[in-house]
């Protein structure tokens, strides 16, 4: 570093560190990289492709054709759309209040709060539909205390709320830590201005914090819409008779022998996953750049 640059530094100026070449070895580094995606990303993914274009064994054409013209595996993919993106919304407006809140507020127990709203993290699918039932199946806690109470059973845990549930609580944990983390970043000084200028709470979050969580927001919801759609160990687990992409994938894979068929609905929920990712990661880079 040069004097000028220590100059600068001290004064509280920017300082540009020279970038060094990456020399002539840089593809020997990238290449375990590159084997690493190559085994285990683009050649199963080309298999994949390839095996959902051949013939489906129910309607003798392509597996992809078969997916767009059969009325059940659209309604399958619209299920799932909708039921992640139902998903990813409630998920976001939980986890931006907890968020925010978690940040901004300092008591005893904060900690231990906070590691208990994350502990599901630690748990797979197939444990968050088992808790699932617990609560809501026909022998869970809800169901014996509605019978002692009103003699009836209430169950929800094998419908779609259940489900819906089920979805909500594996994804909460993810999207707290990413937006209590988001939250303790935000430009208080901010929010002070807009209110001495007279902006209401209301204001406030709509002009300054919500703006402010915006890149968060973007990236948490996309990872969380694409961990729905591809969620299958809590649907699995409920046996819920609304038709999902990952049950019916499962489905056409091990009852039916129907490849293409599974192959193509895989491709398929890949490419939704996917585009979710790439729109969230577009609309940040348009904020970055905007701001």
């Amino acid at each position: 570093m040069s004097l000028s640059e220590i100059n600068l530094s001290a004064a509280g100026g920017p300082v540009r560190q020279r970038l060094r070449p990456l020399g002539a070895n840089w593809p020997w580094m990238l290449l375990p990289a590159l084997l690493f995606f190559a085994a285990f990303w683009l050649l199963p993914f080309a298999r994949l492709l390839q095996i959902g274009m051949t013939e489906d064994r129910t309607t003798h054409h392509s597996g992809y054709w078969t997916v767009i013209s059969q009325p059940q595996y659209l309604q399958s993919l619209l299920n799932t759309v909708l039921l992640s993106a139902a998903v990813t919304l409630v998920t976001l407006l939980i986890a931006a209040v907890v968020g925010c809140f978690l940040a901004r507020q300092r008591f005893t127990g904060r900690g231990t709060l906070l590691a208990l709203l994350t502990f599901p993290l630690a748990f797979p699918g197939v444990v968050v539909g088992f808790l699932m039932v617990m609560l809501a199946g026909r022998q869970g806690v809800l169901a014996q205390l509605s019978l002692s109470l009103f003699h009836e059973r209430w169950v929800f845990a094998y419908s779609l709320s259940g489900l819906f549930i089920g979805y909500l609580y594996f994804s909460l944990p993810r999207a707290i830590v990413t937006l209590v983390a988001a939250s303790e970043k935000l430009d208080r000084s901010l929010e002070e201005a807009a209110r001495s200028l007279g902006a209401s709470q209301w204001r406030i979050i709509i002009d300054v914090i919500i703006p402010g969580l915006k890149p968060a927001l973007l990236s948490c919801g996309a990872l969380c819409f694409a961990t729905s759609m591809g969620a299958f160990g809590t649907a699995f687990t409920l046996g819920t008779e609304l038709a999902v992409l990952p049950l019916t994938i499962y489905g056409e894979f091990t009852n039916y022998a129907n490849f293409a068929t599974a192959a193509a609905l895989s491709v398929v929920m890949g490419a939704v996953a996917w585009l979710a990712l790439m729109l969230a990661n577009g609309l940040a880079c348009r904020k970055a750049r905007s701001s």
